[in-house]
């Protein structure tokens, strides 16, 4: 069940309640009071390139890092390439053409 953030709208309390999704909302343990409103305190991220996957929760090591950027890197060079060629990112993008995972 998940959980959710409340404000009670009487006495000002914050709160936390875990719930189902199409259960009405609780009362204030304060106060009692039924007047709650819910509040969206945090948002769900979604990660892609370089931080998808990189270790657990946004503790990745350095080498976990490292490994997910030599992943991605010839990935990226090859999109721009194919949008702006190749002299283009040779000039402005001079960090695509390393090899990270030698280090």
């Amino acid at each position: 069940m998940p959980l959710y953030d409340y404000r009670c709208t009487e006495c000002g309390n914050q709160f936390e309640a875990r719930h189902g999704f199409n259960d009405a909302a609780p009362p204030c343990p304060v106060c009692g009071a039924q007047g709650v409103e819910r509040l969206i305190l945090t948002a769900p991220a979604e990660m892609r390139g370089v931080l998808a996957e990189a270790g657990s929760g946004g503790n990745a090591t350095k080498e976990e890092l490292r490994d997910k950027w030599a992943e991605e890197t010839p990935k990226l060079r090859k999109k721009l390439v194919d949008k702006l060629g190749e002299d283009t990112v040779s000039r402005y993008a001079p960090s695509l053409n390393m090899k990270y995972n030698d280090q």
